[in-house]
Formats: structure tokens, C-alpha cells, sequence
């Protein structure tokens, strides 16, 4: 849908505050009702329906009135809502044209007060072209209702959090400058898609730069998950920036290992086929077992150490479970050495099985203390009742104790009997201060039919 932001300028407060209450009404509604936006949006004067079939006819809400009659917000609505939100902010006074268009966002040129260019990208889950976005991210978790609204906004916040975290670590990303809904404002990169890039004066230098970053991103705990020559940009000095963030996984993910390897065989065949870069003997080297992953040229998952940061854990990456965080606390508790960690590895388990049988153990301190044998407690069980007193400090013996859990027991059986009577004594006490239920549909004589329907009841009931 193509964003036409000159209806913007035309658009009244209550335009806008009817688009909230379809918006506030999609968390619980597929098609809002209308009576619902009319509650939600309360305008003074009333005039809902009125504003919503304006709304229509900009194609900023759908209508449908299949089972009721009801509307629903379009991405254009979408947009302009947080448009007017970003407006509001101060980030941007201009949007300008379409700069890309991708399978799940679109981005255009926005403008701040003082003239500087930035890009909005604006996610577009749920295009015809790819609707297999539920089942291969994980934006849902363990949610099970949803809409494409939602999905792209869940897509925004985890591109801004990414974004920012990058910068701040030093990789070559754009500036995150705001976020709102499904829209993320950043910098402007002033250079092109690899993809359209036809020659290079030092191919083998930018090839070198971006397998760095592939594996720089899987030492600090990320994978990128879709590091193609579509996602990298490259200006006239060659230098390299990373855009496109929304999938990107842990390296504890199930599938990190299948990912890494996609993203540097993506960059291998593009170099190879664009720039006519040679890659046998590094070829020949994976095919080869007998050659160690580490002494190979190209890097493979299982030799690279995640060792410069936890960026995972801090955004919260997809992949990354709760054993994963036990580990890191074992590394920020303090700096100790190997052997250190090892023991507190063992020490961690003891104490896990510890935890695990503490039910058993508080069982223990409540029975008395015995010094006798184990051997002595067994022969003890053998014999009958009997059998003399054991060595218990208290001088009592196993015969009396299974007394005692019967006269336990009985005790407990006379209780449940008198708690019964009380209850059954009860509940007589209360049907004797009601009337009885079957008054109220008895005949009266009151004359008439139903006089004459009693009197033919009495009848029956003798014969």
C-alpha cells in the first residue's frame, strides 16, 4: 500500500483519536465493534461513525461486517499513527520518497528540523510474499493470538534493541535514533547494497572485513541469520555497514550452527561468482578430515569461542535458555580460574541435588533419632510385634509407635464424623428457616382456569 503522508495534513484531532480506539480495540478484537470504538473513543459530540467513514475513504480502516459490524486498522492507519506520534517527538517534520523496499519493511527519507536525512523503516509483516514469518521467527514465543500489526511491531522493537546494542559495542551499524510501534527511525548510510556493486579496487580486503564481522557478531553471542550482499552496504571507500536485524538468533539457538554456515557460504558464492575469487584450497581444506577445523580458512562454528560478551543475554536473543544464564552468573560472581570454575561446577550440582532432596531430608528431622545399627533396625522390622524394645533414646519401641499411628488414625475417623453431623445438622437448621420451593409453583384457588385446573389435578391424584 503505497504511504501517502499529504492526507496527514488533513486529519483532525478526532480522526486521530478514533484510529487509538480501533488500535486500543485490536488487542481483544480481530474487527473492532463499532458500539466499542464509540465507547473507547468518547468523543464530546458524538460523530464516531461519521469520522470512521472518513477514515475509510482514505483506506485508513477496514471495514467488515461479515458477522458484525465491525472495523479494523490497516498498515496505512498503522503508519499514520506512528508517524504522527514520531511528529510529535520532534524526531522528523518531512517524509520523503521510497529509498528501498524489502520482503518484510519498506523505508523512506525523513527530514529533522534542522535539515538532517534519516531513513524510517516501516515493517510489513504478513505481504503475500512472505507469510512464513510464524513459523520461522519467533516473535509469537508462547503467544497464541495474533495479528500482522503486532507481529511488526514485536519485528521493530527487536531491530531498535539490536541496533543499539551494536553501536554501543563497536560494530558498524546504523545510529538507532527513535522507535514507535512498528516504525524505527536511524541514520542515513551514505553508500549502496553490495548486491549492486560491480567492481571493487580491493575485493579481497572487504571479503576479509566481512567474514570478520560474521564471526566478531558469533564471539559476542549473535548470529546475523540472514548476512547476504542485500543487507550490506558499502560506500565509495569501501566501507562496510551491517543493516537488517530482526532475525538474528543466539548462538545457543538449535540451529545457530545451521545459520553461521549459511551466512558464510551466502558471502563465499557471492565473491566468488561477483568478484571471481578463488576459494579451492579452502574447499579442499573442509572436505578433508584429516585437516583441523582451526588450521582451515574458513571459519567454522565449533572453533570460535564466546568469549568477547553476552549480548544474547542482554537482548534476550532467540536460542538462549535458562542454562545459559547459570553459566554467565558463574562468570560475573567473580574472576577465578579454571580449576575454580570446575569446583564450582561440581559444587553446583551437589547443591542442585541437595534442593532436590530436601523434602526427604525435612521428613528425617522430624522422626527421633536413632543410635542403633542399620542392621539392627532391619532385623527389628523382621520380627513380629512381639519383639522387645529397641535402643531408642526415648524408650520406645516399633510396636508402639504403630500404635499410635492407629490410635492416630482413629482419631481422625471420629473427627470426620462429628465435622459430618455438624454439617448435616446445619444444613437442617437452614431448610427449616426457607419455604419450600414447591409452594411457589403450586395451584392457588383463586377463581377461573386455574381454580378449575387444581380441582381436575385433585381428581387424577385419587383415581
Amino acid at each position: 500500500m503505497k504511504l501517502d503522508v499529504d492526507v496527514l495534513r488533513y486529519l483532525s484531532k478526532d480522526d486521530f483519536r478514533v484510529l487509538t480506539a480501533v488500535e486500543m480495540g485490536m488487542r481483544n478484537h480481530e474487527i473492532v465493534p463499532s458500539e466499542l470504538i464509540g465507547r473507547i473513543a468518547s468523543l464530546k459530540h458524538g460523530g464516531t461513525y461519521k469520522v470512521l467513514k472518513n477514515l475509510l475513504k482514505h483506506k485508513l480502516v477496514h471495514h467488515d461486517s461479515s458477522k458484525y459490524d465491525g472495523f479494523r486498522l490497516t498498515y496505512l492507519g498503522y503508519d499514520f499513527l506512528a508517524i504522527k506520534t514520531m511528529v510529535n517527538r520532534g524526531v522528523f517534520t518531512a517524509v520523503g520518497r521510497q529509498i528501498g523496499v524489502g520482503k518484510e519493511s519498506d523505508i523512506f527519507e525523513v527530514a529533522s528540523e534542522d535539515g538532517t536525512v534519516m531513513a524510517m523503516k516501516l515493517h510489513r509483516l504478513g505481504r503475500t510474499s512472505f507469510r512464513a514469518v510464524k513459523s520461522k521467527r519467533d516473535y509469537l514465543r508462547h503467544r497464541s493470538s495474533y495479528n500482522w500489526l503486532y507481529l511488526s511491531r514485536l519485528a521493530a522493537l527487536k531491530e531498535f534493541a539490536f541496533m543499539k546494542a551494536l553501536e554501543e559495542h563497536g560494530f558498524p551499524v546504523p545510529n538507532a535514533v527513535d522507535s514507535n510501534r512498528h516504525c524505527v527511525v536511524m541514520s542515513l548510510i551514505q553508500g549502496y547494497p553490495l548486491v549492486q556493486v560491480k567492481q571493487l579496487q580491493n575485493p579481497e580486503t572487504v571479503f576479509e572485513t566481512i567474514i570478520g564481522l560474521v564471526v566478531r557478531l558469533a564471539e559476542h553471542g549473535l548470529i546475523h541469520c540472514d548476512f547476504n550482499e542485500f543487507n550490506i552496504m558499502i560506500d565509495d571507500d569501501e566501507k562496510v555497514t551491517i543493516i537488517d536485524f530482526p532475525q538474528m538468533v543466539s548462538v545457543s539457538h538449535r540451529n545457530a550452527q545451521m545459520y553461521f554456515d549459511r551466512d558464510i557460504e551466502c558471502i563465499y558464492k557471492f565473491f566468488g561468482k561477483r568478484f571471481n575469487l578463488s576459494f579451492e584450497e579452502r574447499s579442499d581444506d573442509i572436505g578433508n578430515s584429516d585437516v583441523d577445523p582451526d588450521e582451515s580458512s574458513r571459519p567454522s562454528f565449533s572453533s570460535i569461542a564466546k568469549t568477547a560478551g553476552f549480548l544474547d543475554k542482554e537482548l534476550a536473543a532467540s536460542g538462549f535458555t535458562r542454562k545459559d544464564e547459570d553459566e554467565i552468573q558463574k562468570f560475573i560472581e567473580g574472576d577465578v580460574e579454571e580449576d575454580d570454575v570446575s569446583h564450582g561446577e561440581h559444587d553446583s550440582e551437589l547443591y542442585q541435588t541437595n534442593i532436590k532432596g530436601f523434602d526427604s531430608l525435612h521428613l528425617d528431622q522430624e522422626e527421633p533419632t536413632s543410635n542403633c545399627n542399620k542392621e539392627d533396625q532391619v532385623e527389628e522390622n523382621l520380627h513380629s510385634s512381639e519383639a522387645g524394645p529397641t535402643c531408642d533414646p526415648e524408650g520406645q519401641n516399633l510396636s508402639n509407635e504403630d500404635e499410635d499411628e492407629q490410635n492416630g488414625d482413629e482419631d481422625d475417623t471420629e473427627l470426620m464424623k462429628s465435622l459430618a453431623k455438624q454439617r448435616r445438622r446445619a444444613m437442617a437448621a437452614a431448610r427449616k428457616g426457607h419455604k419450600n420451593n414447591t409452594s411457589r409453583n403450586s395451584y392457588k384457588d383463586k377463581g377461573g382456569k386455574s381454580s378449575n385446573n387444581s380441582k381436575i389435578q385433585k381428581q387424577l391424584s385419587s383415581w
